[in-house]
């Protein structure tokens, strides 16, 4: 496997955004996230100004979850390029004032307390993942079909 085989384009709202596959998960470019969500003209001016700030936050951890990976430039070089995994790149983007950003947001406070709600009723996380599948066309009967009941001294 080389290495453009790992590397991907994903493209929001008309612009790119480089991530590439790096001990089994991608990351994400730092400052093509940064450029997309807040049309800023300096978006690695952008990106240094806010790992301060995100650091004042008390996230101080950050410095350690950020990898320089190379990704293809507009040149078509590989320059290292600070990337974050899904996860972090979450928490960068909470960080960020911008319109842009709101609604993204407001769905992870919504993923969030749903999460919480289907720990407090597993119940409920069946019932999601039931919907799921069904929008992606698994009927209910190949939902239940593999699964096998154990009992309870047994989970």
């Amino acid at each position: 496997m080389t290495k453009s085989d790992l590397i991907r384009v994903a493209f929001f709202e008309g612009k790119r955004i480089r991530k590439i596959m790096n001990a089994g998960e991608w990351y994400f470019s730092v400052v093509d996230i940064i450029a997309v969500l807040t049309s800023s003209n300096t978006p690695k001016r952008y990106w240094s100004d806010l790992k301060r700030k995100v650091a004042k936050e008390g996230y101080s951890e950050l410095y350690d979850k950020i990898v320089q990976l190379k990704l293809v430039a507009a040149d078509g070089k590989y320059y290292a390029t600070d990337c974050a995994n899904t996860e972090t790149m979450f928490r960068i983007i909470q960080s960020i004032p911008s319109p842009k950003v709101e609604p993204l947001k407001q769905w992870l406070a919504r993923v969030g307390y749903e999460r919480i709600e289907e720990i407090e009723n597993p119940e409920l996380s069946m019932e999601r993942m039931q919907v799921v599948y069904e929008k992606k066309g698994i009927r209910k009967s190949g939902l239940t079909s593999g699964c096998v009941a154990l009992p309870y001294d047994r989970i």
